[in-house]
């Protein structure tokens, strides 16, 4: 499970940095959190394909965190995608896309589910590789985070152990899932013998605009990895309360109550060209700090 970073910039884009957008790798199966202006150009940049990509999130109806979703979305119609593609986003976003492609004479090589996000905390996907729940945050008009969970696929199986006890593959499934095997002779062969422990379930929260808060915790609670908005350094704690932002102390702050093991920092003020001094605050609070780089991939 990773995370590559196309914009980490707020309203603006400034410096070489965009507006928001990224994407959360969970086993090779991207997922896209906001799409900001730019995002499609950054994703040919950094090379991310889209044909694997089925799920988009947006977090609320700033610009700086959609305005590139328009024009996506005509892309992978006038490339040929057919593959549906999932939408979670405010309610009132779905009227604003279909006027634009209503006025435009566009009609979608694909189908477009819309699933419009619920005022509080929301299980949003869930199959067998992962889930994605929306929690709310605290910004001037309604807003969500996210978190994405990696599940475990289950015990690892040792090969030659499995055929040195004659287990046939059509039972490898539920070796997987924990089960003893029962041979023939009725012996029965345990578990720990033939599998050892797998992949463990991995974690990522996603924490768009919004004010210091410490209602998300619960939702954030041990995540293995957290981006926390930080468009401010501390000195400028005022500003980021009258605008409902948060200062990278303040994300800090929230990494180190949840308990989480890596913080990312993003959504920079444009007022920003040197970037340092937002880790030189974080690190003051909470040790495992990353401010993000566009283009980069940070392991979760």
């Amino acid at each position: 499970m990773k995370v590559t970073i196309l914009g980490n910039n707020s309203a603006l884009p400034a410096y070489g940095r965009h507006p928001t957008c990224q994407i959360v790798w969970i086993n090779d199966e991207p997922v896209m959190l906001d799409c900001g202006e730019a995002a499609q150009i950054q994703m040919q940049r950094y090379g991310v394909r889209w044909r694997n990509l089925n799920h988009i999130c947006i977090s609320h109806m700033h610009g700086d965190h959609y305005f590139g979703l328009p024009g996506f979305i005509n892309s992978m119609s006038l490339l040929g995608r057919t593959n549906p593609l999932y939408l979670y986003a405010p309610a009132s976003l779905e009227g604003i896309l279909q006027q634009i492609m209503q006025v435009a004479d566009t009609e979608l090589s694909y189908p477009l589910h819309f699933h419009a996000l619920q005022e509080g905390s929301e299980l949003l996907l869930d199959n067998d590789v992962m889930s994605i729940q929306s929690f709310p945050v605290e910004h001037r008009i309604q807003t969500h985070g996210f978190v994405l969970t990696k599940k475990s696929s289950g015990r690892k199986l040792l090969p030659d152990k499995c055929i040195e006890f004659g287990i046939p593959s059509s039972y490898y499934r539920q070796l997987r899932k924990g089960a003893d095997y029962v041979t023939k002779e009725g012996v029965i062969v345990g578990n720990e013998q033939v599998t050892e422990e797998g992949r463990p379930i991995k974690k990522y929260a996603y924490c768009a605009d919004t004010l210091y808060t410490e209602s998300i915790l619960p939702y954030v609670q041990g995540v293995d990895t957290l981006y926390h908005e930080s468009t401010y350094l501390d000195n400028d704690r005022e500003k980021a309360m009258s605008r409902y932002h948060s200062t990278t102390a303040q994300a800090a702050d929230i990494a180190n109550k949840a308990g989480v093991k890596q913080l990312l920092l993003g959504h920079f003020s444009s007022k920003y060209k040197d970037l340092a001094a937002f880790k030189e605050e974080a690190v003051k609070t909470f040790f495992n700090v990353h401010v993000t780089e566009e283009g980069k991939t940070y392991e979760i």
